[in-house]
């Protein structure tokens, strides 16, 4: 053996057990004295006799209670080293000290002092010591007999008086300040007790005996403490393992000894004892690996002792199964791969190998239980079991219960997988010799099996479920009260069960402290437990030997509390794997290892978790479970930390319910499971994407036929034969006992609430216990209450908050006449009769209080604190008596609010979400939402409602961007609708701020608010006086200026026919272009001040783009605005009341001609029913027409003639220098779907009618300048020449016959007075505008001052105003002519103006193609846009003024008022650089056409496109409303007044006596002008004749006087902050101009600072939250400790306090962030495009200033990279800028370091080195976010390469922000990066936003 021992490796392990072996085979033994025990006695030792150990010798006394003396841990072979420790022992023991054996954790040190007290016959107090023993339990417990309180000794002072042993266990569990009252006992063995009698030493007692006589010192209370009585303590070393340090004066009070493991030779000679089966080789390799995990060298590597006394139990399982697999049996005593990190699991694999005890390819293990059976005849209850391993079956015995043993329990909920089979096997094994622990992840199916496992054989079950505030009385035993009013003690289901032999599954013991779990230590090693009240169970074993040796029946020893523990117990906790690395949840550690064997539950392989789907639920839809189970298990497979917690929420369970309800709903959409399933709607960002792209890759994709099926779907309730519906699901009404408690609540239906309600019922109808999740005020009660009045279900409500325990979830304890009643819970309550129990606010309590709910839930038992038990199977019951029957109608409905900030709730989703089907309530829809506010407020106008939706909806989607904290909902907007509806006069602006005050004082918050409150016009702020209206002058009088006369006579050239030929369209196409959406931000423009504008949004085009026509499509419903741009063409339409615009790119259609100045100009029209969504297009240069479908995106396009086709010539390329020829296209009747085309100078009218898919071209005999369709059958056209006019009348309608011949009149022009010099053609002028229809007869009227009714038309030019033709064109008599003439023709006043981009001037080639003219018949007004230098500005602005920069004026000629109006339109933000190009399209930057009835649109340039409204009736209707909504504050004060009935009759009315005096007089009926009296002349009385004021009032300064702060105050106010701005920079040296710069990067990026400061502040206070302190004297009552209470004890309150961290656990560490920051050159180039330096710039600003103040929580660092090289370091975490200076300092190196340095690109090592470096460091977690431009690609980096560095280190949280691209470059490579984990920034304002979302997200998961 020796020369195998040689051959080891090195390694300090390694050679340390060399060292032990050569001492131990050495030739040291011969050396070594063996000590040996000689009991000098027969074996019933009496007194006297003698035992020796070596050469120390003790002399027996007889025990006066033998029955307290240790029996059978005294071995035939002790080992020599504990031989040892017992010698020692003995001396102390002579000496009269008081020892401690400390040592590692284990049974050894228990049982070496067990072994030394039945070696001296001595009788044994134990206690174990856990952090809730208090010193009662210690000296004195009072307990009431009869009434009175009595103090019962207990084991310290039973153990002094009585002279036994005190055994105590666990000195480093107990709290501080408990022991020391054990000082003066163990030093002076004196103490003073509760009850008044004094405890002293033997000698001073008997030297008193000697001067006194007993009686009297009886009379004194003083009592002998026996010279036998000694302490021994078991500790361990704390610090080495966790718990308290000891006391120094307690410490001094004890010798102690160091009570290792037993030396290698002892424990191998132990082994070879046990195991004679297995190779000698084996025990000892095993046992070699074993110390080696024990040794120093291994803990400071952070492993966890290897628990060497289990060894034992393994060498005991391989003796039955010498074939088996070593190391997966020290996996059962060591499972290092749950509890271990990666180097650990390294290291502990890395000593397997060493001992070659690594398993072969194919290891041999347990595969199944071929059989169990009892066997018959035995005292003890037991089964034979064959187990198959490999090809062989072994038998072998273990406990059994006392039910018939079942192996194939064909229990319908257990699948047997492989899986399971092995594993039932494994457990066979170990519960053939020690209790077991389960221990897997959630819903994976621990208790299933364990309770599969104890059907098997024979087993009762006793569920206990383990909580985290669980005391070790809750465990052991509590106190309760007679009837009589005596307090008593009832053991726990955990004692009966010992002593009734079932299976105990402590299930969920990874929550319980450490501390209380020492209290059952004693019975998981020896099966024996000391009770508090005195009772002892022993081993069967020494409860039969101690029978046969004191020769006493089973119930005398009863009599003296002594009670075997059952030969079958046996305990199987589970609990979930520990975190690794987690300073908390890590509590699988060195003590707890030595309790059990552990079994690892594996979740399902995909086979089986398919197979058991399939046999639990046979019809459910195969196709949805395989994609299901390909989601779950990508998600479970990856080490994404996000991923995992999504799969955390798809447990087996939770797929379960997903199937059920799939094979009950087949037709229900498998995402919106998942979505639900997972919560989706609640996940951070990050986690939500994640989800989605996973979803997506699984196949799982939203089908839009759903969508569509869900939109159209009844959702409608109704109870129709007792039968409820909602929606799709029916369920008959119950008829409930208690009527009272159905609730019935105001509740106006929804769609979105029924869609809730259905989906609840469709899985209340499967048996399904609810959660409701959601932010508060969404409705969550409403919906759960209004759900149960329409099921007709009483109901039982529990609230739940911070200070909810288990015991007041269950049942109040309360006294009456000094006894203690329990008072039912609703919980219990509803349990009983069968109610829903809603229990609200679950996430406010601790979740290990909300997790006893899981035991109901799941195993429907639960014990309740007054030992009642509540059990969901009747059959349980069989005669047991406190049983309570779960009524079957019982359910649970659970209202949480979601997880995370800013509700800071805990998370219960995250606990117990799998047990409850989840159901997301989300903040109503707008159209749901506003239904229910029309019910709410039905008076308030609709508009009011529409505002309130759209801002409240914005502000939700604000908060879920993580940009504002508070999530507005639906509670609030009710409220706002509540109160305007009550009264109505007060203004919505002021109503809002009911809500909006909370946040009047966090400014950033304010501004968010209010912009988007007046983006949606809700004008908060504005005063009733601040109304803008243009000013209006007055309008010059209209003239009377002559006839239009129609020559009818029967000259031919007067009266001309002109042909028309008819040809059938050619149409060419489809092609389909794509229709792309975007979102409108539409703002409303009267929110501060009141305009005539109405609202304002920006389309998307680029710089280059120029916007060239404009059409709105008129219907009752709504308004289609179309938006044409010719560089590149596109279209954008959008409805503009809609959240939605649209466009297409024609690109391809018409492709920028390359050489050429070809300016494409494209007009739009419209067309109408049936064709309502199609424009035609056409292009004027080159005559191309289109018809594009907006709703398709097909286009066709239309060829009028062939001859009318002109591609545009390529002009040389100098550029074109006449004017080219275009062609136009009039749409007056475009909604009629027809239109006529013209080429300028041309001869031919061309008739496109869409409809019927003709042309009509009719020649004429004139070449035209233009065409106006002043009707359908009349038409006014303008000869090129001499300008002109003629009428051309067609027979109406004869378009459709073959030949129509049309008409052609010529116009005179008569001037009134020949006279005054002669009118001539050149004089004629063209009107921009003619009106196709004619005004009103009222509107006629008013205009020309005269009682008319007429056809007319109204037309502009450029020398009028305004013109009306009365008469035309109907009537052929000649028409007389108005006209409001200008002073000065349009163009002709040319002021140069300042603007340098002004290009208003007419370009020098002719007139602009668009005439912004329009005529509006409604408000009879004419609108044009004019350029600045037409307009009057001096009249408009006071001289001192500049007149503002604008795009151009609206002048709107009022016919009715006879005013002139100049509306400023404001300036494009971005205007092209193809100035000449504009100026050809128009004369000012913007276009307009007519919206409605009333109203105009203009689009400048830019894309800005604004709604104005100028009719005078329709202002003054929208100046009322906008009055209303601000409030009436009509600046009056306001009274106060009081009716008050006096009780006095009122007399005859009077004016009453005059006061000289005039003194103010209130009530008396005597003075005349009092207030408030009777009878007299006054104020606010009764009975008085008339009303007289005196004079007695306030006298008061105008409201906005006092509003005012004086200017002199706000002058002092700035100074001040200006100085100390200046202080401050001087104290930094910091240069004001530095200040600015600075200020431009924090700036940007204030407010994200802000709200990252406040979540992490939050996240402070989260972690700071105080704790119940237990055991207190002052506080408050702590209901478990009522009836301590009552019989007269102090501590027994409870209060809050800051929890000290447990002494030994790890330090908090503080989470560790690097930001890799890209300053390559490529930054600096395209800073230019982007801004992508500038944005990295903001971003290292905002880390920077976030986390100042935090940097023990949050340590950050800052690096670069570029060209130069990967790891440029900017900021160290040791040297954080404090200051502003310091900071821009690190800005302007990254911006220097970009400028200069070399170019190449070093992202990836730059990742790759943060990602290692950073894990080096201790930290609690690690971020890495690296910010880079995108183009990876050009310096040749694969998206996979990058993908493997970002996750290379699965303890690293690292993201990628990648700011600008060029192309798709980011969106490409975030397809190939893991989700969640890339983000694209293309706007880079959206830098801290990510940088938020991904802290919030994270570092909220795990604060």
């Amino acid at each position: 053996m020796q020369s195998r021992l040689l051959c080891f490796g090195g390694g300090p392990a390694a050679r340390r057990v060399r060292l032990i072996l050569q001492q131990v085979v050495g030739g040291r033994l011969a050396a070594e004295r063996q000590l040996e025990v000689r009991a000098l006695h027969g074996p019933g030792a009496a007194a006297g006799a003698t035992v020796t150990i070596g050469d120390v010798s003790f002399k027996l006394k007889a025990p006066k209670s033998p029955e307290l003396v240790p029996l059978n841990y005294m071995s035939d072979n002790l080992a020599q080293s504990v031989v040892q420790h017992l010698r020692w022992i003995m001396q102390k023991d002579l000496l009269g000290q008081d020892v401690f054996l400390i040592g590692p954790p284990g049974p050894l040190r228990r049982s070496i002092a067990m072994q030394y007290l039945e070696l001296t016959k001595r009788e044994v107090e134990y206690i174990a010591l856990s952090r809730d023993t208090t010193e009662t339990d210690l000296k004195q417990r009072r307990e009431i007999r009869a009434g009175t309180a009595f103090y019962i000794d207990q084991c310290a002072v039973r153990a002094a008086t009585e002279g036994r042993i005190l055994v105590l266990e666990g000195l480093e569990k107990a709290e501080r300040n408990v022991l020391p009252v054990l000082n003066n006992l163990l030093e002076n063995r004196e103490m003073q007790l509760e009850d008044g009698r004094f405890l002293m030493s033997a000698e001073r007692y008997d030297k008193l005996l000697q001067e006194h006589t007993k009686t009297k010192l009886d009379a004194w209370k003083i009592v002998r403490v026996s010279e036998d009585f000694r302490v021994i303590a078991l500790g361990l070393p704390v610090p080495r393992y966790s718990g308290n340090p000891l006391d120094p004066p307690l410490r001094s009070r004890f010798q102690a000894r160091d009570v290792y493991h037993l030396p290698f030779k002892d424990h191998l000679k132990l082994l070879y004892s046990v195991g004679s089966n297995v190779s000698a080789q084996r025990i000892s390799q095993l046992l070699s690996f074993a110390t080696t995990l024990c040794s120093q060298e291994s803990s400071t590597l952070g492993l966890p002792d290897f628990p060497l006394d289990s060894l034992s139990a393994a060498v005991q399982i391989l003796d039955s199964f010498p074939m088996m697999s070593v190391q997966h049996i020290i996996k059962w005593l060591y499972p290092y791969n749950v509890l271990l990190g990666k180097e650990g699991r390294t290291a502990v694999e890395d000593a397997l190998k060493r001992f070659e005890l690594r398993d072969s390819e194919s290891p041999l293990l347990p595969s199944r239980i071929k059989k169990v059976e009892r066997i018959h005849g035995s005292k003890t209850l037991q089964a034979d079991v064959i187990v198959q391993i490999a090809e062989k079956e072994v038998k072998f015995q273990v406990p059994a219960g006392t039910r018939p043993l079942k192996l194939c329990s064909g229990s319908d909920t257990f699948i047997k997988t492989s899986s399971h089979k092995q594993l039932l096997a494994e457990m066979m094994q170990s519960h053939m010799v020690k209790d077991m622990c389960l221990i897997g992840g959630k819903g994976c199916g621990k208790t299933v099996i364990a309770k599969e496992f104890a059907n098997m054989l024979g087993y009762n079950i006793e569920p206990v479920m383990l909580y985290q505030d669980m005391t070790a009385r809750d465990l052991v035993q509590q106190r309760y009260t007679l009837p009589n009013g005596d307090t008593a003690w009832r053991p726990s289901p955990l004692v009966t069960a010992a002593l009734d032999g079932k299976l105990v599954i402590l299930d969920g013991i990874h929550r319980v402290n450490s501390g209380t779990l020492a209290v059952l230590q004693r019975l998981i090693h020896d099966r024996e437990l000391t009770l508090y009240d005195g009772t002892r169970l022993l081993r069967e074993d020494r409860y039969q030997s101690l029978k046969d040796e004191l020769q006493l029946s089973d119930k005398e020893l009863q009599q003296r509390s002594i009670f075997p523990v059952h030969s079958s117990f046996r305990i199987v906790a589970l609990a979930e794997p520990p975190v690794i690395g987690s300073s908390t949840k890590q509590w699988l550690g060195p003590e707890f290892l030595t309790l059990f064997l552990f079994h690892n539950v594996k979740s399902f392989t995909r086979n089986e978790e398919i197979q058991v789907i399939k046999e639990m639920i046979p019809n459910v839809p195969m196709v949805a479970v395989e994609q299901l189970l390909s989601l779950t298990h990508k998600l479970r497979e990856t080490n994404d930390p996000t991923a995992q917690s999504l799969a955390s929420s798809l447990s087996t369970r939770q797929l379960l319910r997903i199937c059920r309800r799939l094979s009950q709903y087949p037709d229900e959409s498998l995402y919106h499971a998942v979505n639900k399933a997972c919560l989706s709607r609640f996940l951070p960002n990050l986690a939500r994407s994640a989800l989605h792209k996973n979803l997506l890759d699984s196949g799982i994709e939203i089908n839009p036929d759903d969508i569509r099926k869900q939109e159209e779907k009844d959702y409608s309730c109704e109870i129709h034969n007792g039968f409820l519906r909602i929606g799709s699901a029916t369920m008959p009404v119950y008829n409930p006992s208690e009527k009272m408690k159905v609730p019935d609540v105001l509740f106006y239906e929804n769609t979105q609430h029924m869609m809730v309600m259905e989906d609840m019922l469709k899985d209340f109808l499967l048996g399904e216990h609810l959660l409701l999740v959601g932010n508060q005020g969404v409705g969550k009660n409403k919906i759960v209450d209004r759900f149960l009045h329409l099921l007709n279900r009483p109901r039982e409500y529990l609230q739940l908050h911070r200070d909810t325990t288990v015991q007041s979830l269950t049942l109040q304890p309360s006294v009456t006449d000094g006894r203690i009643t329990y008072e039912d819970s609703p919980l219990v309550k509803s349990v009983k009769l069968g109610h829903i129990l809603v229990i609200d606010e679950a996430d406010k309590a601790p979740t290990n209080v909300t997790c006893i709910l899981k035991t109901l839930v799941e195993s429907g038992e639960m014990v309740l604190s007054d030992g009642r038990r509540l059990v969901a199977n009747p059959a349980n019951v069989d005669g047991r008596e406190n049983v309570i029957v779960i009524h079957p109608d019982f359910r649970m409905v659970v209202l949480a609010n979601r997880p995370g900030f800013p509700f800071l709730g805990n998370d219960f989703f995250g606990t117990l979400g799998d047990i409850f089907s989840c159901h997301a309530v989300d903040n109503p829809k707008p159209q749901s939402e506003l239904a229910m506010l029309r019910q709410y407020g039905p008076d308030v106008p609709e508009p009011i409602l529409q505002k309130l939706v759209a801002a409240f909806g914005e502000l939700r989607s604000l908060a879920d961007q993580g940009i504002i904290n508070y999530p507005y909902s639906t509670r609030e907007v009710v409220n706002i609708v509540k109160h305007l509806q009550k009264f109505p006069t007060e203004g919505l602006a002021n109503v809002v701020r009911n809500v909006f005050d909370f946040d009047s004082y966090n400014n950033e918050m304010r501004d968010t608010l209010i912009s988007t409150l007046h983006k949606h016009g809700i004008p908060i702020g504005a005063k009733p006086t601040s109304i803008q209206l243009a000013k209006e002058l007055p309008l010059p009088d209209h003239k009377f200026m002559g006839y239009w006369r129609i020559n009818q006579s029967g000259n031919a050239r007067q009266k001309l026919l002109c042909p028309a030929e008819t040809h059938q369209l050619n149409i060419k196409g489809p092609v389909y272009l794509n229709v792309q959406g975007f979102p409108l931000e539409r703002h409303e423009a009267r929110s501060l001040s009141f305009t005539e504008e109405l609202a304002f949004w920006t389309l998307p085009l680029n710089e280059v783009n120029l916007v060239c026509a404009v059409a709105v499509a008129e219907d009752e419903t709504e308004n289609m605005l179309y938006v044409a741009t010719c560089n590149p063409v596109s279209l954008y339409f959008m409805n503009v009341s809609s959240k939605n615009g649209y466009f297409v790119d024609c690109y391809d259609i018409f492709p920028r001609t390359v050489g050429s100045i070809w300016q494409p100009f494209v007009t739009v029209a419209p067309l109408g029913n049936p064709l309502k969504g199609q424009v035609i297009l056409h292009e004027e240069q080159s005559n191309v027409v289109l018809l594009l479908d907006t709703k398709t995106g097909a286009i066709h396009r239309l060829l009028l003639s062939p001859d009318t086709q002109e591609v545009p010539k390529r002009a040389s390329w100098w550029g074109n220098k006449e004017e080219p020829i275009s062609h136009k296209m009039c749409r007056e009747f475009s909604h009629k779907n027809w239109l006529v085309f013209y080429k300028e100078e041309g001869n031919h009218l061309i008739v496109l009618d869409v409809l019927e898919g003709r042309t009509h071209t009719i020649s004429l005999p004139i070449n035209l300048k233009s065409v106006f369709l002043v009707a359908e059958d009349r038409w006014l056209l303008v000869e090129s020449k001499t300008n002109q006019k003629f009428l051309l009348t067609k027979p109406a309608h004869t378009v459709s016959e073959e030949r129509g011949v049309c008409q052609l009149h010529a116009l005179n022009e008569d001037p009134v007075d020949k006279g005054f010099g002669l009118t001539t053609a050149s004089d004629l002028c063209v009107p921009h505008t003619v009106s196709s229809d004619q005004l009103s007869s009222e509107n006629l009227s008013v205009a020309v001052g005269q009682k008319i009714s007429s056809p007319n038309r109204i037309l502009s030019d450029m020398h009028n105003y305004a013109t009306i033709v009365v008469g035309f064109p109907e009537l052929m008599s000649p028409n007389e002519v108005y006209s409001w003439k200008r002073d000065s023709s349009l163009g002709s006043r040319h002021a140069s103006p300042s603007d340098p981009l002004y290009y208003g001037r007419r370009s020098k080639t002719g007139v602009a193609k668009q005439i912004n003219c329009v005529t509006l018949l409604a408000t009879n007004q004419i609108v044009r846009i004019l350029a600045p230098g037409d307009v009057p500005l001096k009249e408009l602005y006071p001289k001192d003024i500049t007149p503002p920069q604008t795009a151009g004026y609206l002048e709107v000629t009022d016919l009715n008022s006879k005013k002139l109006k100049y509306i400023p339109i404001p300036r494009s933000l971005s205007l092209s650089p193809y100035t000449s190009w504009l100026s050809k399209i128009s004369d000012t930057d913007v276009l307009l056409a007519p919206l409605g009835k009333v109203g105009l649109v203009t689009v400048d340039m830019g894309g800005s496109v604004r709604l104005w409204e100028t009719g005078l009736d329709s202002l003054q209707r929208s100046l009322q409303d906008w009055r209303n909504m601000i409030g009436q504050e009509d600046g009056r004060p306001v009274q106060i007044t009081i009716e008050r009935d006096s009780g006095l009759d009122v007399s005859s009315p009077k004016h009453g006596k005059i006061d000289a005096d005039n003194m103010p007089h209130v009530g008396g009926n005597t003075w005349a002008g009092g207030t408030g009296g009777r009878d007299t002349a006054g104020l606010g009385g009764k009975g008085g004749p008339y009303r007289l004021d005196a004079g007695h009032k306030v006298y008061q300064i105008s409201q906005a006087e006092k509003d005012a702060v004086p200017e002199e105050v706000k002058r002092a106010a700035r100074e001040m902050g200006e100085k100390a701005f200046k202080q401050r920079l001087k104290e930094i040296q910091m240069s004001e101009y530095d200040a600015s710069t600075y200020e431009r990067f924090s700036g940007a990026v204030r407010r994200q600072v802000q709200s990252l400061r406040i979540i992490l502040d939050n996240l402070q206070a989260k972690g700071k939250e105080r704790q119940w302190l237990r055991h207190q004297a002052i506080g408050e009552l702590d209901d478990a400790k009522i009836i301590d209470g009552l019989t007269g004890e102090k501590a027994i309150y409870k209060r809050r306090g800051e929890l000290e961290p447990e002494l030994g656990s790890p330090q908090q560490k503080p989470k560790r962030l690097r930001l890799v920051v890209d300053v390559s050159g490529s930054m600096y180039r395209f800073n230019g495009v982007d801004g992508r330096l500038e944005r990295s710039m903001e971003a290292v600003c905002m880390v920077m200033e976030a986390f100042e103040n935090y940097e023990h929580k949050f340590k950050y660092d800052i690096v670069g990279h570029s060209g130069d090289g990967f790891n440029i370091a900017l900021v160290g975490s040791d040297k954080v800028p404090k200051n502003n200076k310091q900071r821009l300092e690190i800005i302007k190196i990254m911006h220097a370091h970009a400028q200069f340095c070399m170019s190449g690109d070093h992202t990836l090592e730059g990742t790759e080195h943060a990602v290692r470096e950073i894990a080096k460091e201790e930290a609690d977690e690690y971020f890495v976010i690296v910010l880079s431009d995108a183009n990876l690609e050009r310096y040749g980096i694969p998206p996979a390469r990058f993908a493997q560095t970002l996750t290379i280190n699965p303890q690293v949280n690292a993201f990628a922000i990648f700011i600008g691209s060029l192309g798709d470059q980011a969106d490409r490579l975030q397809k190939m990066l893991p989700a969640g984990r890339s983000f694209i920034a293309m706007d880079t304002k959206q830098i801290p936003q990510i940088l938020q979302q991904i802290f919030t997200s994270t570092m909220l998961s795990s604060a």
